[in-house]
């Protein structure tokens, strides 16, 4: 490229390699703010031009540490590689007035309760729920919305520091609790339900690419109960598979999602059958999702595909999706009493990955086949269940 861009990639944890190394295979310069405990990890050094560490995020240290590096580097892109990095990588765009999603946006996709208020606000379905402002705010919810409910933080990921509410004294002896951060908090109906996964690529506000899946066991269940995490494509060209990536494209334009990767989740009420709208995030799925998809779609790697996004906008030139091939692709993953885990004994043919991790054991299986799939995953995690797994009690808070 004769005109190289400038790149800076946060991310607090270690992930987004595929993404550090497209980008720097389409020319461009790679800087790397992150962790100074995070810099002996297996990072893609030689894509990366320049690394810079930090030991916790202050968000002004992190301004004029910037603002320093930037007397010698002119910077064209920041771009946050992971979902807690999402609000603190738009407050550094507004700052240095770089192009991306600012902070209004930002939220949208890391604030679970500016989520619900905007799908509300647009027509899509959510549970019912509501803030812990006021203490009339929370009593008329509770007098009027059966439990259980949840209680969840506004900001963090995934199942992390959900509690379940079985009555209104429950709920009035957490909210006490709470104390002074019962603000970044919210409440919300639990309704049993199937939760699904969109995952996808956005370019001038429109959704490009996605691929809808579902999770065996709900997150919550699984962060909560101890279980395996598993994941599966949903059967393509079904009610449900285009209900999904319908209301996955309302979430995204209501969100004002521009370019770049996504990850949404839904719920099927199983007493309706209803759909409704749980979260989003301006980012790769985690837990390995991306692989799986990378297996279930024929080659698209999201986190490269998000790079490639970046770069064509920032250059003004014609972003083109790879060929999409449609086949099945199924994920187990469980914590492991092992530490290194030996998974020689799973032999077949369907097996496209392993998760390579200590204390942890991992597959992926893809298939032309849906049911294929599924019956390797219950067989796996039986099997999982009785050799391997190990578990720990989910934590009130990311680390």
């Amino acid at each position: 490229m004769s005109n190289p861009k400038n790149f800076l990639c946060i991310c607090t944890f270690f992930k987004g390699q595929d993404f550090l190394k497209q980008c720097k295979a389409e020319g461009h310069n790679v800087f790397l703010l992150t962790k100074k405990s995070l810099e002996h990890e297996d990072w893609p050094w030689q894509a990366i031009d320049d690394v810079f560490y930090i030991d916790k995020w202050n968000i002004e240290d992190v301004k004029k540490g910037l603002a320093y590096k930037f007397r010698t580097i002119s910077f064209d892109r920041f771009v946050a590689l992971d979902d807690f990095d999402v609000e603190k990588v738009a407050t550094l765009r507004e700052h240095f007035r770089m192009p991306g999603m600012g902070v209004t946006t930002a939220h949208y996709f890391r604030d679970k309760l500016a989520m619900r208020l905007k799908a509300k606000e647009e027509g899509i379905n959510v549970p019912e729920f509501t803030d812990l402002f006021t203490n009339d705010g929370i009593n008329h919810y509770a007098d009027n919305v059966s439990p259980p409910w949840l209680i969840k933080p506004r900001m963090e990921a995934s199942a992390t520091g959900i509690k379940k509410i079985h009555s209104k004294d429950e709920l009035w002896d957490v909210v006490h609790s709470l104390g002074d951060e019962r603000d970044a908090y919210l409440l919300e109906k639990f309704a049993p339900g199937d939760v699904y996964h969109v995952d996808g690529l956005n370019n001038n506000g429109k959704v490009i690419f996605s691929r809808a899946s579902k999770y065996l066991d709900t997150p919550f269940e699984v962060a909560h109960g101890g279980g395996i995490f598993r994941s599966v494509s949903c059967k393509i060209g079904t009610d449900e598979e285009k209900d999904l990536k319908k209301m996955n494209e309302k979430v995204m334009k209501a969100f004002g999602m521009q370019y770049g990767a996504s990850h949404t989740e839904f719920i099927k009420s199983k007493a309706t059958g209803e759909l409704f709208f749980l979260e989003t995030s301006s980012r790769v799925g985690g837990a390995n999702l991306a692989e799986m998809v990378q297996y279930a779609s024929g080659g698209i790697n999201l986190w490269a595909e998000w790079a490639k996004l970046e770069s064509t906008n920032l250059t003004k030139t014609e972003y083109n999706l790879p060929e999409i091939q449609n086949t099945y692709a199924g994920i187990v993953v469980s914590l492991s009493r092992f530490q290194h885990p030996d998974t020689s004994s799973f032999t077949d043919q369907e097996i496209v990955w392993r998760m390579n991790k200590e204390w942890h054991i991992g597959l992926i299986v893809a298939s032309d086949s849906s049911e294929r799939v599924l019956e390797l995953l219950d067989q796996y995690t039986q099997r999982i269940a009785n050799e391997f797994h190990a578990s720990v009690p989910a934590p009130d808070k990311s680390e």
